[in-house]
């Protein structure tokens, strides 16, 4: 759903276990908010201040665009 966080992710050599751990969930869990969209607002925060990147960067789609 969001490119670009999984480009970060990549860039950075995470697993998806790896960044579930540093924001404080499981891996299950950030794979089904990574597809659906439902990232609450402490995760986002904590996903852009890992990944140093802003949220219209992290977040971006091309949906409605």
């Amino acid at each position: 759903m969001f490119p670009n966080l999984n480009a970060e992710q990549a860039r950075a050599g995470m697993t998806d276990e790896a960044v579930a751990k540093t924001i404080g969930i499981s891996r299950a869990t950030y794979a089904a908010k990574k597809a659906n969209g439902s990232f609450k607002c402490p995760e986002i925060w904590a996903l852009c201040k890992l990944f140093n990147v802003s949220f219209e960067i992290l977040f971006y789609s091309k949906r409605g665009a």
